[in-house]
């Protein structure tokens, strides 16, 4: 009884996730696979350890293998790595409970409520990060922070020099920057492509 409970609440947690929280927002069908096979997965073998004499060290390592096993078999990027390791989470929370209380349903919800507010487009929205090729080399940081100011019409918080070329006058440069407009700025985008 418990354990179906707690794979009910498992396969829900981890659909809002996948289907509600990340494929609504980012549109990667590749990953949505990935999450509900990884979640499905660690729940059934995180099931079987729980009911067996091994416990939780080895559930553990096996968190630690699954996570090294993916995170080196493609790039994916860190908001992805946040997907991949919630519904790591929540397939062992679901798997290896056996006594049915608040705690771990309570943990899972907190798994789907975090990423829900941490990942919502509009938190932080006016922050970008980009990655810039400019037809100019700079040698000079802050002629460079006033000509990417002026090109992308925001304050630069940060920038990171990868490559001056002086040969072939180009600078590739990563920055983090602000949107002066912020939302409305995707939303201008978004209305322009429908």
């Amino acid at each position: 009884m418990i354990t179906a409970v707690m794979i009910a609440a498992d396969l829900v947690a981890i659909s809002l996730l996948a289907f509600a929280l990340y494929f609504s927002r980012h549109r990667r069908r590749d990953l949505v696979v990935a999450f509900v096979g990884v979640n499905v997965g660690v729940l059934a073998v995180s099931v079987v350890l729980a009911s067996s004499s091994v416990g939780l060290g080895l559930g553990l390592g096996l968190f630690g293998v699954l996570s090294i096993i993916r995170l080196r078999s493609s790039e994916i990027s860190q908001r992805e790595v946040a997907y991949y390791f919630a519904s790591l989470a929540l397939g062992l929370i679901a798997g290896l409970t056996t006594a049915l209380s608040w705690l771990p349903l309570a943990l899972m919800a907190l798994i789907v409520v975090a990423l829900f507010v941490t990942d919502s487009p509009r938190l932080l929205a006016r922050y970008r990060h980009t990655t810039i090729t400019l037809d100019r080399a700079f040698t000079d940081e802050q002629s460079l922070t006033l000509h990417l100011e002026s090109l992308l019409g925001g304050p630069v918080r940060a920038l990171t020099v990868q490559q001056v070329d002086l040969v072939n006058d180009t600078t590739v440069v990563d920055v983090r920057h602000e949107s002066a407009t912020g939302v409305r700025r995707d939303a201008r985008v978004l209305e322009t492509t429908r």
